[in-house]
């Protein structure tokens, strides 16, 4: 039988939701090009130490810029564009053929019943976010 894309996405969803699952995509390119500018006005300004407040204080005001952007796992999800969703249901789809299913009615209680899958679709999750879209999971 072949599985259907838009079931795994609401067991996905809902399995992330039950665990509270919340991502931040990393500005890493970001922080660095505010603390660049501000080691440069800094270097400007002050000259050599000038470089060096500059750039820890850049470096702190874009670690505190990227802090406390967390958003809810099943949103972004929901938000992928149908190539990335394709692509996260194919991997969790070599998990799920093991179960026997009809739809997501049927699926969801069968995964949440089981642990060892839980927590095989929780690290589908985690590996997608982290290298896919390079972001970083908490629960």
């Amino acid at each position: 039988m072949p599985i259907n894309f838009d079931d795994v996405m609401r067991l996905l969803c809902h399995l992330a939701q039950v665990k509270g699952m919340k991502a931040a995509v990393r500005h890493s390119g970001r922080g660095a090009l505010l603390a660049g500018a501000t080691a440069f006005i800094g270097g400007l300004m002050g000259g050599p130490p000038g470089i060096a407040v500059g750039g820890a204080f850049g470096g702190l005001l874009g670690a505190w810029m990227a802090s406390g952007q967390f958003r809810p796992v099943p949103d972004i999800l929901m938000e992928l564009p149908p190539a990335e969703r394709q692509r996260l249901c194919r991997e969790a789809s070599a998990i799920l053929r093991q179960l026997h299913w009809a739809d997501a009615a049927m699926l969801i209680p069968l995964v949440m019943n089981n642990p060892a899958v839980q927590q095989s679709l929780s690290a589908v999750l985690i590996k997608f976010f982290s290298q896919g879209l390079n972001a970083k999971i908490v629960f």
